[in-house]
């Protein structure tokens, strides 16, 4: 029986496992759907539909560089026990390995890229990766910044539980471009700034914020040009409190990110530009179910 696209779907579908997998299923089983499952089962591959359901939000963010580029990545799974799973290991090692390389624009353009251990999509690795360490897991997330002339810093925090990565453009001295960099990137993992400088900041987040604040600056009572006033100085707030190069520096409280590159800039002997900067806090977003512990004690006796 010949093995058609409509079967490795309906197969996939059926059980969680790659596209790659389900093939080489069917193919072995002349096209017999019952058989490519009991053949999937067998393989330990079908097992892991049962658990992608489950939330992922432990795992680790991970970084790497070259002279020219870093990579932050966040590959997650069930529990902190598993992320420290030496399988797990391997495969978020070369998951990394694999964004360090390419660069891709994006998860969907890293998942797309080939994974060097068995020649399938990253995408379907996934579930034989599932399969293999018994929890549910996912390549959620990477960020990959790219530079001509500088340094591309990372800074990982509690063991890949914060990751964070600037780029800094310069002609300068590359190890003292690195150590500032190092410092800034610390600085971006503590503050988690919002936007690189205040011509990051998009018009409708800007007009957003002035509403809020105009709204409040009229409870006051007082003149519009008073107001006006007031709305402009609580803008800067704005800008001090969520642009990383106007933040007070968090290694000196009493001067700004900015003001402490330029002065970092005469011992790199070139002039130091930030020109951009990422951060991942692992599980970030995911909404992690709360279990009651009495709860799941009364469930376990009502099941038995």
């Amino acid at each position: 029986m010949a093995v058609t696209a409509k079967l490795v779907k309906e197969l996939r579908d059926k059980t969680g496992a790659g596209m790659m997998d389900c093939k080489k299923a069917l193919t072995e089983n002349n096209g017999d759907m019952e058989a490519a499952v009991d053949w999937l089962r067998k393989k330990g591959i079908a097992s892991a539909s049962k658990k992608s359901g489950r939330i992922a939000a432990e795992g680790r963010v991970m970084a790497d560089t070259t002279a020219t580029r870093g990579v932050l990545l966040e590959v997650n799974t069930e529990t902190d026990f598993a992320a420290k799973n030496e399988k797990f290991t391997a495969f978020a090692n070369n998951t990394l390995a694999l964004a360090l390389e390419n660069g891709p624009a994006d998860i969907d353009a890293l998942l797309a890229l080939t994974y060097p251990e068995t020649g399938r999509t990253l995408a379907d690795e996934v579930p034989n990766q599932i399969a293999t360490i018994g929890e549910n897991m996912a390549v959620r997330r990477v960020e990959v910044l790219n530079i001509e002339k500088g340094a591309v810093v990372t800074y990982i925090h509690m063991g890949g539980k914060i990751g964070s990565m600037v780029a800094l453009e310069s002609d300068g001295d590359t190890a003292a471009l690195e150590e500032l960099g190092k410092k800034v990137a610390m600085h971006v993992a503590a503050a988690n700034p919002s936007y690189l400088d205040r011509t990051a900041v998009p018009a409708a987040d800007l007009e957003r914020e002035k509403a809020v604040l105009t709204e409040q600056a009229k409870s006051s009572g007082k003149p519009d040009n008073i107001i006006e006033k007031m709305v402009m100085g609580r803008i800067n707030k704005f800008y001090n409190e969520n642009c990383l190069v106007d933040q007070a520096f968090v290694m000196d409280q009493d001067t700004s990110v900015s003001k402490a590159v330029a002065a970092a800039a005469k011992s790199i002997g070139s002039p130091v530009k930030i020109v951009a900067f990422s951060r991942l806090a692992l599980g970030e977003g995911i909404e992690k179910k709360q279990e009651n512990f009495a709860d799941e004690v009364n469930a376990q006796i009502n099941q038995g």
